[in-house]
Formats: C-alpha cells, sequence, structure tokens
C-alpha cells in the first residue's frame, strides 16, 4: 500500500528538521550523535539509487517500506558490514521514521511497518578489560621527573578514577573541581551536554591538589589540562589524550606481560567500571557514573563479566578434593558399585 502525500518534498523537509533541528536542539544530541545518524540515512539513500534506481529527487516515505528495508539489510550484509554496525543503521533509520510518524500521524504505518524488521543476530562477546597488575603498571608507567610527565600520570590517574569518556576528559575545567567536599567530586560533562558528578578517591584528591598547585597556581586556567603553544594554554584534544595512554601502555607492557597491545581510552573507562563491578557496586551506581542512558545498555554491556566471577565462586564454592583419597576403593563405595542395589 502506497503512502500518498500531495507534495514528495515531504520526506526532505523532515529529514533536514532531524538532523538540524530535532536532534541537536530538542534532544540535545552532540554533533558525533548527528553526524552518524546522517551517515545512516546516507547509506539508505545509496542503497537505494544503486539497487532501486531511485535517484534524491525520487525518493518519498513509499521507498521505506519493509520490502525495501529488508533488502538494505541484506545489501550491507553482502558488503561485508559488521552486524552491530547494520542494527546501528536500522535503528538510526527506525529513530528517523518515529519523529516523521509523530510530526504526522499518517505516517505512523510506515513506521510500525519498518520496526517489524528483525535486526542482524550479533555475536556477544566478554567485555574486555584490564587486569589489576596491568592497570597498575599502566597508571605507574610515567615518572614524576618532568612537568609533562607529571601532568599525564594526572591525566591517567582521572581518566581512570572517574571512568570519563576521553573527549570528557579533554573538556574539564578548574570548575568541574570540587575537591573542598565532604564528598570530593568531578562534574563531567556528557553526551547531549548532560552533566553528572563523579566520587574521586582520596589518592586522586591528593594528586589533583599537587597538580594545581604545580600547574594552576593563580588558578587563572580555565582548562584543568592544558600544553603551551607560543605561550599560551591550549585544550588538550582527545588524540594528544589517546597518544599519551598508548604511550604509557607500551612503556607498561615492557614490565607487566599482562598489558594488551591495543590500550585505547574506552578500555580504561570500562576497566573502571568492572573494578567496580567485580567489588560489588550495584549496576544502578556504575549507570550513573558511566552517563549511560538507559540500564539495558549497562546490564547489556557487562552481561558477560560475570563469567569469571561465577566462575571464581564455584570453584570457592567446591569441596577441595584430595587425590590421594580414592573414593571408589572405600568398602561402602564397592559394595555399591558392584552390587543391583
Amino acid at each position: 500500500m502506497k503512502y500518498r502525500r500531495k507534495k514528495d518534498k515531504d520526506f526532505w523537509q523532515l529529514a533536514r528538521a532531524y538532523l538540524h533541528d530535532f536532534m541537536p536542539v530538542v534532544r540535545n544530541q552532540s554533533d558525533k550523535s548527528v553526524a552518524a545518524y546522517k551517515q545512516s540515512l546516507n547509506s539508505y539513500l545509496s542503497f537505494l539509487e544503486n539497487t532501486k534506481g531511485l535517484k534524491e529527487e525520487q525518493v518519498t516515505f513509499d521507498t521505506f517500506n519493509r520490502s525495501n528495508i529488508k533488502d538494505f539489510v541484506g545489501w550491507l550484509c553482502e558488503k561485508k558490514y559488521a552486524p552491530k554496525t547494520i542494527n546501528l543503521k536500522l535503528t538510526a533509520i527506525r529513530s528517523f521514521l518515529k519523529y516523521c510518524a509523530d510530526e504526522d500521524f499518517e505516517l505512523r504505518g510506515i513506521y510500525h511497518d519498518v520496526c517489524t524488521v528483525r535486526k542482524v543476530k550479533e555475536e556477544k562477546k566478554p567485555i574486555e578489560y584490564l587486569q589489576p597488575a596491568a592497570t597498575k603498571a599502566i597508571l605507574a608507567s610515567y615518572d614524576t621527573r618532568t612537568a609533562k610527565h607529571r601532568r599525564n600520570r594526572m591525566i591517567l590517574i582521572l581518566l581512570y578514577d572517574t571512568g570519563a569518556r576521553v573527549q570528557e576528559l579533554s573538556d574539564l575545567a578548574l570548575s568541574s573541581l570540587h575537591l573542598v567536599m565532604p564528598n570530593p567530586y568531578v562534574t563531567l560533562i556528557g553526551k547531549g551536554r548532560k552533566t553528572r558528578n563523579v566520587p574521586v578517591m582520596d589518592k586522586t584528591v591528593a594528586h589533583l591538589r599537587k597538580h594545581l598547585e604545580e600547574f594552576h597556581p593563580d588558578l587563572t586556567e580555565a582548562l584543568l589540562f592544558y600544553s603551551r603553544l607560543d605561550g599560551k594554554p591550549h585544550q588538550l584534544s582527545t588524540d594528544s589524550i589517546s597518544l599519551i595512554l598508548k604511550t604509557a601502555a607500551k612503556k607498561a607492557r615492557d614490565i607487566c606481560l599482562e598489558v594488551p597491545e591495543n590500550v585505547h581510552c574506552h578500555l580504561i573507562r570500562k576497566t573502571k567500571a568492572m573494578d567496580l563491578y567485580r567489588n560489588g557496586v550495584p549496576l544502578p551506581f556504575i549507570m550513573q557514573l558511566l552517563g549511560h542512558e538507559s540500564m539495558s545498555t549497562t546490564s547489556g554491556f557487562y552481561a558477560f563479566a560475570t563469567l569469571e566471577m561465577m566462575s571464581e565462586a564455584m570453584n570457592k564454592a567446591a569441596p577441595a578434593f584430595d587425590e590421594s583419597e580414592k573414593i571408589w576403593k572405600k568398602t561402602v563405595i564397592k559394595k555399591l558399585l558392584y552390587s543391583l542395589d
């Protein structure tokens, strides 16, 4: 059943409104999130042109039907896209159509029809995180002989203790620190400019005080972490922070074999959350620390994390087995084995 509208350009009007008004303004989504959704919609438009022969001016809401969406998923599979990537693109299309359905009641049929298209099955893998020895080696990889090394060490300590995203760490300002409090904390600005308060350990507070004494003696620099170029402070980019971590991991790998080859900022974030989880911190607290909007994101993220914990618990609960005591040689056991009882 085709969807009849007076103007074919309604699709493009709603698409622009969705990407330029609704997502960044109403939903307060970050530029990266908007770009990702735009790329997903562009992928579908490319599919329509390459497989259906439809030019941009021919694209209407009629082209967003269940049959085309299923073919789109198959097209992505043929191009060897990862299941997770395919599902993210499908989610973006559904989200766009939901917005359109809310704006125009007549479009609800299209939205509900597309929602019946099943996502691609993803292979669930255990969460990757650092073992305590590896974490310790990385955090201690920078010495304190130079100011730059002391700054880099502080960056890694705060990256781990707060579980911050790398962009959140880059954006930290002096006003983000609340150290003169009964329970010191740091305010992080996350996705969609949403803020959250994350408590920091006493050891981290002590490190931060020393950092402020050295790098912010008059408390005039707005950025907590910066580099000086031409005598002026400049914000550390996310790439710079990632490079600081990779250099630390390379140094740590020389003394600790448990440090993996690919160490990135998000791995430190997952490690912090996992360390809390393994120490009995409830998932709602971890959800708040990570800045996840949905509990399902957190619980799904750590669904396989319990494998190691369950294994350890089972080993502790299992009675010790003495190999020298062969139970089948006991008289009582032999009677049970060689009888019809």
